[in-house]
């Protein structure tokens, strides 16, 4: 069941890197989580209250600073709110705190994680659900969130790029058969990515050099 009230997804960029945190609402339900709460904390859950949402849940992409940084804050406004992470994140995520101060940013270790993402999940909000896919590469646990018409991809791909695979724990291997696998979902997807202007599948297999190669064949 698909309800008739189409999901409201809201960028906001944060922190000193301008990562994409996404407050994705259902306002059937008036009920919302967010996507990366990556620094900045206090105002998202300010922007949270200015429009009298409840938080479901915070799903996260995956553990780098920029992603994660603003959990704490977050969470200490909204205990109930599950915290999602793959396992193969953990190492990442236990080391925030230094994370950011490596880059010279201050930020608060967040607390542990609820809940853990596994390929194939079904994540709901509202009457809308989501396909956890695992995507490493970027990271060893990194994982989109695949929608109906929509999808939020963390540091996957980017308009015009895709995430670096040159920091701890990436894999170049690994990040090339993930982009193959974002190059088989269909082309009218959108896509939210971990920074910059959304996009779609479609137009990043015409104009991406790193999925232009993967583009199926006319046909097929």
């Amino acid at each position: 069941m698909t309800s008739t009230m189409p999901l409201r997804v809201q960028a906001i960029p944060v922190g000193p890197l301008q990562a994409n945190c996404y407050l994705v609402a259902d306002d059937a339900t008036r009920r919302a989580v967010l996507v990366d709460p990556g620094d900045d904390g206090d105002a998202l859950v300010a922007e949270l209250a200015s429009q009298g949402l409840a938080l479901d849940a915070i799903w996260v992409t995956h553990a780098h600073l920029d992603h994660a940084g603003g959990i704490a804050a977050v969470r200490r406004a909204h205990p109930d709110a599950p915290i999602w992470l793959h396992d193969a994140d953990q190492p990442l995520y236990a080391r925030v705190a230094q994370q950011g101060a490596s880059w010279g940013i201050t930020l608060e270790q967040p607390p542990a994680t609820d809940r853990a993402w596994s390929e194939g999940d079904i994540v709901a909000l509202g009457a809308h659900r989501f396909t956890v896919v695992h995507l490493p590469g970027h990271a060893p646990g990194h994982v989109a969130l695949v929608g109906e018409t929509i999808a939020f991809v963390g540091d996957v791909v980017f308009a015009g790029s895709i995430g670096r695979t040159d920091l701890p724990l990436s894999d170049p291997r690994a990040m090339q058969t993930s982009l193959e696998r974002v190059a088989r979902w269909p082309e009218s997807l959108l896509l939210h990515p971990g920074h910059g202007p959304t996009t779609t599948v479609g137009r990043e297999l015409r104009t991406n050099p790193f999925l232009m190669g993967l583009a199926r064949p006319v046909g097929a």
